[in-house]
């Protein structure tokens, strides 16, 4: 139920994740006055979509996602700084501990695993799960759709997200091929950056002496650090688009699902007592 007597804008939210998705949500909750934001992410996030994501700031110390900056916290007691400088407080805690010491009113589980890891309406007053693995009012308050296509943002407050495809969007025809994957596990070195052209069969990265090539004509929207990957990683992100402002623009799809997370917070504490 609704915090008597908060404002909207006096919420606290914890977002778990703080990837191209959970992003999304973190920049629009920022935007219509929501400020008092944490993400939590692992220390070495698998990120391909880095220049709209937060979690870059776990490495940098700070990201900054069109004009709304992100800002690594050493610890969770410590964000009353970061917020009051207007940014978003990012903390490294995979296993959440920190949410329970915040004590959020809201709980967003964005880390896209298409599956619950052990989120529950437990964690605040007002818990939401994106996308497949959870299921409203059963262990999340409401659920946001995460899946592209005619439902995509949509809130549900009783049953779940559709079912978890393992297909990306297309973009001009090209769906899952845009998608580059590690072909064997090991480290990651680029030989293209986030931005540049590719034609096809270019050599995008290594993954330890494995080549992976561009799949089509496109630009390079997406590519994960130089890190150690597991086999079937995502990798890259080539987009036949070919239009340099979508690397470092928030994508449809994450403001869609952002606008839903939006929608179900302002739904549940907007409300008049007694209203549904």
């Amino acid at each position: 139920m609704p915090v008597e007597g908060k404002s909207v804008t006096g919420l606290s939210v914890v977002i778990k994740g703080a990837g191209e998705m959970a992003s999304g949500i973190a920049h629009r909750l920022h935007r219509a006055g929501i400020r008092r934001i944490v993400m939590l992410d692992m220390p070495r996030p698998l990120c391909v979509r880095r220049f709209v994501s937060f979690c870059e700031a776990i490495h940098d110390g700070v990201a900054e996602v069109e004009g709304v900056v992100g800002q690594l916290v050493d610890d969770a007691f410590r964000v009353d700084a970061v917020w009051d400088a207007g940014r978003i407080a990012v903390v490294v805690d995979p296993g959440w501990n920190s949410v329970a010491a915040l004590s959020p009113d809201v709980v967003v589980d964005a880390i896209m695993a298409k599956r619950n890891l052990g989120t529950g309406k437990d964690e605040a007053p007002f818990v939401i799960g994106v996308g497949p693995g959870f299921t409203a009012p059963r262990d999340v308050h409401a659920v946001v759709e995460s899946n592209r296509g005619h439902d995509l943002g949509r809130v549900i407050y009783d049953g779940t997200a559709e079912p978890y495809t393992g297909v990306p969007g297309e973009m001009k025809g090209a769906g899952k091929e845009r998608v580059l994957r590690s072909p064997v596990a090991g480290a990651v070195k680029h030989v293209h950056c986030i931005g540049d052209e590719v034609k096809k069969g270019d050599l995008v990265l290594y993954v330890g002496d494995e080549p992976v090539y561009a799949p089509f004509d496109g630009l390079l929207r997406g590519l994960i650090r130089e890190m150690d990957v597991e086999i079937a990683e995502k990798v890259g992100d080539v987009d036949p688009r070919a239009k340099k402002d979508y690397c470092y623009t928030i994508s449809d799809k994450a403001r869609g699902i952002a606008g839903g997370v939006l929608e179900a917070i302002l739904h549940e504490y907007n409300r008049a007592p007694g209203q549904t």
